[in-house]
């Protein structure tokens, strides 16, 4: 058995979700979790991580305390996902740790970058455990996007022969994963995903999330603010192409709002922004596999009801579900995600897929912080 660890912690800063995954040999594509455990931020350090996600004062030095602060609390998850499947440190190959990311332009003048936070060597340390991080870098230095590197493991896990399918992974951001009949894989950020809901959520609620979409289920779309959200030049790009709170973020929405020049109602903004997350999804699928049967839904928005009944309703030709149904609990597929990547990195096996980075070629992802 080689057993690996993934943490993730997410566009949507709703905390940390670790995983066990076990796999019966170094090659054999069968794969169990053993354990998950979902570690919700302390209220300081998601409010630092937030606040870094835009320019500040004294960035340099806040950024190192966040890393360090990130990586004891990614720590306590592994600890907690040990004591779950009553397995000792010293049996874990590696731990594919994503770190937080609080920039991401790939395709900034002078040279594209990506920025995850995250201190692997007191992770290491802290563990006793080799880790894998920093895993969208080298796919940025070889020309590509960096995001989304799920694909691959989407692919890996839900990919049929003969059957167009597409994943669907909404958490902050939207993205979309294309398995063609004839094993080619696409994919890309198509849109915002939960970002916008939950920043209007907790404006207006003082909740974290529109738990289930009920709130958004009682309003009414808007058409003329959802015409000019669907506007947004980067949902009309050609891929490759990835995104984040770099230009999905509550300013972005605030300027939206102030362009409209009327007021529209606060459970009607956020009905909006639910089917402005379904639409760019759908369209996207019509667009890039229009010969899809099913799209296989993860990542937190799948427990939104009004946003999966919407998908359903968009894509009427297309079988909705959600990856729950294909053996992987939704909140657990970016996890499961890293630890895979981590696996292919031990291996020393290519983890980006070029023709959806826009990369040079394929590339071996991530740094390795030694355990010893």
């Amino acid at each position: 058995m080689s057993l690996f660890l993934g943490l993730m912690s997410g566009t949507s800063l709703d905390g940390i979700d670790g995983v066990a995954a076990s796999w019966p040999d170094d090659d054999a594509p069968a794969m169990q979790v053993l354990a998950h455990v979902h570690q919700p931020f302390v209220a300081t350090l998601r409010d630092e991580l937030m606040a870094l996600n835009q320019p500040g004062a004294d960035e340099l030095e806040r950024s190192a305390r966040a890393a360090n602060a990130l990586a004891r609390a990614y720590a306590s998850v592994v600890r907690v996902v040990l004591e779950q499947c009553q397995l000792p440190a010293a049996q874990v190959r590696a731990i594919g740790a994503h770190g937080q990311t609080v920039r991401h332009r790939p395709d900034a003048p002078g040279g594209g970058y990506t920025i995850q936070l995250l201190n692997g060597a007191v992770l290491a340390e802290a563990s006793g455990i080799d880790v894998v991080c920093d895993l969208r870098s080298r796919d940025v230095a070889a020309g590509g996007q960096g995001a989304p590197l799920v694909p691959a493991f989407h692919a890996d896990r839900f990919g049929a022969p003969g059957e167009a399918r597409a994943a669907l992974n909404v958490g902050g951001i939207a993205n979309l994963t294309l398995l063609h009949t004839d094993g080619r894989v696409g994919g890309f950020d198509c849109g915002p995903g939960n970002v916008l809901l939950d920043a209007w959520a907790v404006r207006h609620r003082g909740v974290a999330y529109d738990e289930g979409g009920r709130w958004g289920a009682l309003g009414t779309v808007d058409p003329g603010l959802l015409r000019q959200l669907l506007g947004e030049p980067y949902l009309h790009r050609a891929p490759p192409k990835s995104t984040g709170r770099d230009l999905f973020n509550a300013g972005w929405l605030d300027a939206e709002l102030a362009r409209a020049g009327r007021r529209v109602a606060e459970v009607d903004v956020q009905a909006t922004l639910v089917e402005l997350t379904a639409r760019a999804a759908a369209d996207a699928l019509t667009q890039h596999l229009p010969d899809a049967r099913r799209l296989i839904v993860c990542g937190g928005g799948a427990y939104n009801s009004l946003l999966m009944a919407r998908l359903a309703a968009l894509l009427p030709s297309v079988q909705v579900q959600t990856s729950d149904e294909h053996g992987l609990p939704a909140q657990q597929v970016e996890s499961v995600a890293f630890a895979w990547l981590a696996r292919e990195f031990v291996q020393r096996r290519f983890g980006n897929r070029p023709e959806v980075t826009g990369a040079a070629g394929p590339r071996l992802l991530g740094c390795l912080y030694p355990a010893h």
